[in-house]
């Protein structure tokens, strides 16, 4: 479970939001806030109104130019127990189900990036001349287009096979969405930078809109957990199911 930075006090009939949630997408229009955080030992999600007393909503900057984000922070928040989604102190369960559900939309938004990327990098090496020949028919670049295939395939893959795991409610999808978000953010940035390098100098350029696909698959590998954070989720996860005597 990523942590929540939040914590959910009860007090008589109210419940008390007290922390940071960074970063939110959308918070600035936003009317209502679904938010997790700790109550004891357990999890809450409570529905706040976005103007409700201690709410506070800063825009962050970022480097996908189509998205908006921002940090919002609950300062000893104030809201009825009617409030709370489901039962107080309760709701890892459901909290894991929706993180399974964002990761695999990330993870196949970020492939659909990549493969919109090459496929638009091979067709400019075949269109580009160097010395009378296309850039696509050097030996050394096809070498580096043959690296960059197979990373897209194998995202391809295993964000298929996280998407059919969630689906279907498999005991692997904790374990799958994490591998995928983990695999498809390093070779994702990875790709996309070996397509800004075949480019040449329109590559780096503003106009081209190369830089729209870099930007998402940029962003989509730190939002929900950067790789290393997923391969410790997924350590984890081995561990707690080897310690139940399940694991494969």
């Amino acid at each position: 479970m990523l942590e929540p930075g939040l914590e959910v006090a009860i007090q008589g009939h109210e419940l008390v939001l007290h922390g940071v949630k960074r970063p939110v997408e959308s918070a600035d229009r936003a009317s209502h806030l679904l938010v997790s955080g700790k109550t004891g030992g357990g999890l809450t999600q409570v529905l706040v109104p976005a103007d409700a007393s201690g709410v506070t909503v800063e825009p962050m900057r970022g480097v996908d130019l189509t998205r908006r984000f921002s940090v919002v922070q609950f300062d000893r928040v104030r809201v009825p127990a009617s409030a709370a989604v489901g039962r107080v102190g309760e709701a890892a369960a459901s909290i894991e189900q929706q993180l399974q559900r964002a990761l695999v939309i990330a993870c196949a938004e970020a492939v659909g990036a990549m493969q919109a990327a090459f496929e638009m990098t091979l067709e400019w090496a075949f269109d580009r001349y160097s010395f009378g020949r296309p850039l696509a028919s050097y030996q050394a670049l096809k070498h580096r287009f043959a690296h960059m295939a197979t990373w897209l395939q194998a995202s391809h893959a295993i964000c298929d096979e996280a998407a059919e795991a969630v689906t279907s409610d498999a005991p692997e999808a904790p374990e799958l969405v994490s591998a995928a978000k983990a695999y498809i953010g390093e070779h994702g940035t990875e790709l996309l930078q070996e397509c800004v390098q075949l480019h040449g100098g329109i590559g780096v350029t503003f106009e081209h809109d190369l830089h729209l696909f870099l930007r998402r698959v940029t962003l989509a590998r730190t939002l929900l957990g950067t790789p290393d954070t997923h391969r410790l989720r997924i350590a984890k996860l081995v561990g707690e199911g080897r310690r139940m005597g399940h694991a494969s």
